[in-house]
């Protein structure tokens, strides 16, 4: 089965003898599952946290989607890693983490987790060569490719490989790409997560978080947690992200159709004064994600030859466009990093990465891109 045709029934299969032929998979709402038997459940399922058939369908089809064994659906990307993160971690490990990281997972690393003597550090991974030298007690290592802001590729292959030969398991956010335009189990990654809040699920509707894993005992000691901590997926939000995954394939193709479209336009816009996105030849990493992608995604960064007031004067011209955080849904989202998502980081570190005060990210959405352009000319051209 292929990935439209899987996106679409996986997890969903007819079943007309024992169903009423339902084409769409039945949102199961009951919180607890009557049985004939003490000993066992009848059908499985004893308590929606514990399990539930919506979200085991949709468990199915995220591992689907990822060419994984196993899926596992949280109640946001946050309370995916938290999980995985109890599941894997003790005191006295530590995260070697790629340095341009989503600002809620380093909050995690330096704030939470450092209370139970878990450690963090971060270095380029985009460069192999810093990982020469491992720290002690690294059980992590951890990538987002493209990474959020500032869309660096890392070379999942060849980080894989130097995780492994220090004894330690690959993590990687495959948000920004979806499994539509790249699979990391396949290139050497062991545990991949998903806020499916974003392209997953794709209208901005549900909040949700998911892992795909392969290997056995990792998922088991993933499951324990899932249930353990009980920041577990809901139904209907099951639902509500099947519903969405449904339409992946095409969305996510015209998601980059439009941001390829934009970023040729903002090329050609004096105001702008670089361009991130991994489409690009100029992009630091373009022939590795050529290797590793079936295509570059919809979200695109820039920095802007504007002062600080500009740039908000520009954010307040636009039209179609809306300022606000998140991404990955059908409508079009703009963002200033330094003062929203990443606003939690220290600004010496935050500047030294590259996220300035005149660094906006797009999140491209599936509007007519005529329409986008014309919003983004217009905006520019009253600052």
């Amino acid at each position: 089965m292929r990935f439209s045709t899987g996106s679409i029934h996986k997890g969903e299969e007819v079943d007309l003898l024992n169903s009423a032929g339902d084409v769409i998979k039945p949102i199961h709402l009951s919180t607890t599952f009557a049985r004939e038997f003490a000993e066992s459940p009848t059908h499985g399922y004893e308590y929606t946290r514990t399990g539930n058939p919506t979200r085991a369908a949709l468990e199915s089809k995220i591992a689907f989607l990822e060419n994984a064994k196993h899926g596992l659906a949280f109640s946001s990307g946050l309370a995916a890693e938290t999980s995985l993160l109890l599941s894997l971690l003790k005191k006295g490990d530590h995260i070697l983490a790629s340095d341009d990281l989503y600002g809620g997972t380093r909050r995690i690393f330096e704030n939470v987790l450092s209370k139970f003597g878990v450690s963090y550090g971060s270095v380029d991974f985009t460069a192999l060569d810093n990982l020469k030298s491992v720290p002690s007690g690294t059980k992590l290592f951890w990538i987002e490719t493209p990474s959020n802001p500032l869309l660096k590729i890392i070379d999942i292959e060849g980080v894989a490989r130097i995780a492994h030969e220090n004894g330690s398991l690959l993590v990687c956010d495959n948000t920004f790409a979806t499994p539509y335009f790249q699979n990391p189990l396949k290139l050497g990654s062991d545990i991949i997560l998903h806020s499916t809040t974003k392209y997953i699920n794709g209208h901005s509707d549900s909040l949700g978080g998911a892992i795909a894993v392969s290997n056995d005992e990792i998922y088991n000691k993933l499951k324990y947690n899932q249930n353990a901590v009980g920041a577990v997926l809901s139904p209907f939000d099951s639902y509500l992200t099947m519903r969405g995954i449904k339409t992946l394939s095409v969305r996510m193709r015209e998601h980059e159709r439009n941001a390829s479209a934009i970023v040729e336009f903002l090329s050609r816009r004096k105001e702008v004064d670089k361009i991130y996105y991994p489409g690009l030849k100029s992009h630091k990493n373009h022939d590795i994600a050529k290797k590793q992608m079936r295509g570059y995604g919809g979200i695109v960064s820039f920095s802007l030859n504007l002062t600080a007031s500009q740039v908000r004067q520009f954010l307040k011209n636009l039209k179609y466009i809306s300022l606000g955080e998140s991404l990955g849904g059908v409508e079009s989202l703009i963002e200033i990093p330094s003062l929203m998502t990443h606003a939690g980081i220290p600004k010496e570190i935050r500047e030294g990465m590259g996220i300035t005060d005149n660094l906006v990210r797009l999140s491209t959405g599936i509007e007519d891109v005529e329409d986008l352009i014309d919003d983004i000319d217009h905006a520019l051209g009253k600052v």
